[in-house]
């Protein structure tokens, strides 16, 4: 003879289903998009729109892409016209194809979207030309392709450093000048041992 089980509770059937129902709609929470950070305050006043998570790519009068920017965070102020990123990364890239990598805590674009200034622990690198530059502050003018800081800054291209007052690069002419209160160090060349004298 073989055994029943009693039939569930009306009570057991309402548990189930809250707990199913709880279920989905954990499972829709998980997938909805998460909430904005509060609204950044600026004193230049409050912003029109700020995005998250950021790749800005910009391009020049022929429709090729000159200008990359990375960032977590970026906010466009209409007062004055400027967007301000958090730690952005930059690729500038010039007229032969060359990339140049440029970073810095804080980054803004001016009124039209030029030039793009970074500021602290500004850093431009050229991989090509194996020199990287580290100063305060640095602007790029995307029209143009000057790169230039007015602040003291270090130029190293191993096993060579130099420090200066103001420095200047065109990445379209692949020119880079260091002035005022120049001072460096730069190792003498050591004979690689076949360029000495065998009979030495």
């Amino acid at each position: 003879m073989a055994l029943r089980l009693p039939r569930p509770s009306f009570r057991v059937w309402l548990f189930l289903l809250l707990l199913a129902l709880g279920g989905v709609l954990a499972l829709l929470d998980q997938r909805s998009p998460r909430e904005p950070g509060p609204v950044p305050r600026h004193e230049a006043g409050e912003p029109d729109y700020y995005l998250e998570g950021v790749r800005l790519t910009r391009f020049d009068a022929e429709g090729r892409a000159h200008q990359r920017l990375d960032t977590p965070r970026l906010v466009h102020t209409p007062h004055d016209d400027v967007t301000r990123m958090q730690t952005p990364e930059a690729r500038l890239i010039d007229s032969s194809g060359r990339v140049w990598f440029g970073q810095g805590q804080v980054g803004t674009l001016g009124a039209g979207g030029n030039p793009l200034t970074l500021s602290g622990d500004a850093r431009l690198h050229a991989p090509e030309e194996h020199w990287q530059l580290d100063t305060d502050i640095l602007h790029f003018d995307a029209d143009t392709g000057h790169a230039w800081s007015e602040a003291p800054a270090l130029l190293r291209q191993p096993p060579q450093r130099m420090r200066g007052e103001r420095f200047d690069a065109w990445i379209h002419d692949n020119r880079a000048r260091l002035t005022d209160n120049v001072r460096g160090h730069h190792p003498p060349e050591t004979p690689s041992p076949t360029d000495e004298d065998p009979e030495s």
